[in-house]
Formats: C-alpha cells, sequence, structure tokens
C-alpha cells in the first residue's frame, strides 16, 4: 500500500517557479512507478511527467522543456520542478504511483492506484 502527500503548490506570476514534492509511504520494498497529473476546472485530469524506479522518466509533450521530474530514493521523495510558468499551467496536480505500468500507459492517469489529495498551482499573468 501507498500513501502520497503533496506539498510545494502556490501562487506564482507567469514566468515563475515552483518545486512540489510528494512524499510517499510505502509498505513494501517494491518502488512504484511515480507519476505527476494536473486537472483545471471543466478539464480532464492529464498526465504531466513520470519516473520509474530506475530512473527513466517521461513528460508530457507541454511540460517536458519546463517542468523535471526527480527523486531523492533514500528520503522517499519525488519531486517536479516547475519552470517558465503559464497561466495554462494552472491546475491542482496530484502525485501519483503505481505498479505493472506499462511504458505507454506512464502518464495514463487509470494506469495508477493510488493517488493524493493534490496541491494547488495558480499562475497569474
Amino acid at each position: 500500500q501507498v500513501q502520497l502527500v503533496e506539498s510545494g503548490g502556490g501562487s506564482v506570476q507567469a514566468g515563475g517557479s515552483l518545486r512540489l514534492s510528494c512524499v510517499a509511504s510505502i509498505d513494501t520494498p517494491n518502488r512504484p512507478v511515480m507519476g505527476w497529473f494536473r486537472q483545471a476546472p471543466g478539464k480532464e485530469r492529464e498526465g504531466v511527467a513520470a519516473i520509474y524506479p530506475g530512473g527513466g522518466r517521461l513528460y508530457a509533450d507541454s511540460v517536458k522543456d519546463r517542468f523535471t521530474i526527480s527523486k531523492d530514493g533514500p528520503k522517499n521523495t519525488v519531486y517536479l520542478h516547475l519552470n517558465s510558468l503559464t497561466p495554462e499551467d494552472t491546475a491542482m496536480y496530484y502525485c501519483a504511483a503505481g505498479y505493472d505500468i506499462t511504458w505507454d500507459s506512464t502518464v495514463s492517469a487509470g494506469a495508477y492506484t493510488y493517488w493524493g489529495k493534490g496541491t494547488q498551482v495558480t499562475v497569474s499573468s
């Protein structure tokens, strides 16, 4: 079982940066795939980035030049660095974890079993 707690959201101006954190409490030695998703009002939840236990990373095309996902294994923490933010990045950002996720489902929300409660990112113009 995995429990996730996100933090680091806030309000920033366009062009600013934030670092989101996700602390994972995992009751097995098996490391899950960790993903970041976001959902804006009236829109579907979309994948942002994901990182595999071995370090492989995937990004949505809309963020891959601006966001960076990373992890600190000993701290069981996954980070999402958001740079060059625009108002279009405004959303609730969720941390997610899952096992047995195929490569082509890495940024698909339905592939993940465990979810945090989210942290709000608001970007003003």
